[in-house]
């Protein structure tokens, strides 16, 4: 799917450079690509930072899994080959955010690593950080207030990632959110001292 079938092409650059992008927005763009399993906490996280990151003036933007397929990726299911096209595409528009000098807040399940190693790849050195948010299968079933993991169960939804598809845990990521142990606001602090020892961002 990922094959380029355009050609007579050429890279648009424009007058405004990265550079400029962060001094204006004392910011540095970057992904954060929040994995895990459905109900781990991956949306609400990002929702809470993305938050935290106005109120202290930094630009940024939340994609959000369901919210990418009702657009964006609405041609897409959950198959293997097109969970990997959703990852390689949001990869494609998140790198272009980045670009942009915007913090990016991905959540997504994407179970596979190697999904998630060729979205790290998409990026350049030092752009794309993956947060582990980490919950046992359990704890994740007791919040499901969609039903999901019922109905999986159930069988009446298929493919259905830590019940009939499989979770592949990140193995090294930049930050690792135990959310059966950690507060939301634990799980925040946790992410803006990451950005700021790092970099990423500063606190006036």
């Amino acid at each position: 799917m990922s094959e380029r079938k355009s050609t007579n092409i050429t890279w648009h650059h424009g007058k405004v450079s990265r550079e400029d992008r962060v001094n204006l927005l004392k910011q540095k763009g970057v992904t954060l690509w929040f994995t895990g399993l459905s109900g781990s906490g991956k949306s609400t996280i990002a929702c809470e930072l993305e938050h935290a990151l106005l109120e202290n003036g930094h630009h940024s933007y939340v994609l959000d899994g369901d919210n990418i397929r009702h657009g964006l990726n609405k041609d897409l299911g959950f198959s293997p080959q097109d969970r990997t096209e959703n990852i390689r595409r949001i990869s494609e528009v998140a790198r272009l955010f980045c670009d942009a000098n915007t913090i990016t807040l991905t959540a997504f399940i994407s179970p596979y690593r190697e999904d998630r190693d060729s979205a790290r790849k998409i990026h350049k050195e030092g752009e794309f950080l993956e947060i582990y948010v980490k919950c046992p299968l359990d704890v994740c079933e007791e919040r499901d207030t969609k039903g999901l993991y019922k109905k999986a169960r159930a069988g009446e939804i298929k493919e259905f990632t830590g019940i009939s598809a499989p979770y592949e845990e990140p193995l090294t990521p930049e930050i690792t959110l135990d959310t059966s142990a950690l507060s939301l606001e634990e799980c925040v602090r946790t992410i803006l001292a990451y950005l700021e020892n790092n970099g990423y961002i500063r606190f006036s």
